[in-house]
């Protein structure tokens, strides 16, 4: 196999995304291998491993560049604001994507969502997530981002968010800033969805 030269790492890695992405929502996650990846993608086996360690960190792409983006965001956010808004808010800001981005963000989303194996791999990406947030929280709160309210925002918010990305997804005619938005609204309202006439 020739491989194929790109003008950077950025390159390379957007079009392996891409390529592990199309192949794993059209053949299933388990079905595809690495190997497999890297020849759609038009690089070596080596080449691959190179920019991600194992094929579900192709699905993820730079998670953990959208946990700094997020931390940055909840840091540099409003002292002011309530603590489940400036949650919100940095959630809505992270997840802003331009329009075109949007069929390939349905994609690894789907996947990361819905296979059994990317969603025991998610545990460890969505710790990092947990920590940025009950670190925020921590700093609002004077509490240790160790104990019991910091790590229950974190892992409320964290629902909430999935939520509205599952939400989103089921739909496509829903925003999912609007999705995230609602999801927090009810979160911080306690639910008054359910204090309407019952049904």
């Amino acid at each position: 196999m020739t491989e194929v030269v790109t003008d950077g790492r950025g390159d390379t890695r957007a079009r392996v995304e891409r390529a592990a992405l199309e192949l794993f929502s059209r053949d299933g996650y388990e079905q595809v291998t690495s190997d497999e990846v890297a020849d759609a993608a038009g690089i070596s086996r080596r080449t691959f491993f190179r920019h991600f360690p194992t094929k579900a960190d192709a699905v993820w792409g730079d998670f953990h560049a959208h946990v700094v983006r997020l931390d940055e965001l909840l840091t540099a956010g409003d002292g002011d604001q309530h603590v489940l808004a400036s949650i919100c808010a940095a959630y809505v800001q992270v997840n802003d994507y331009a329009e075109d981005e949007l069929p390939l963000l349905r994609q690894r989303m789907r996947l990361i969502l819905t296979e059994p194996a990317l969603l025991a791999h998610s545990q460890t990406r969505y710790a990092d997530v947990d920590r940025v947030v009950a670190e925020h929280v921590a700093r609002r709160t004077g509490a240790a981002a160790g104990s019991l309210v910091p790590r229950l925002v974190a892992a409320t918010t964290r629902a909430a968010a999935t939520t509205a990305f599952q939400t989103w997804l089921a739909d496509e005619t829903v925003s999912l800033a609007v999705a995230l938005h609602e999801a927090f609204d009810e979160l911080a309202g306690g639910f008054p969805a359910l204090e309407g006439p019952p049904g």
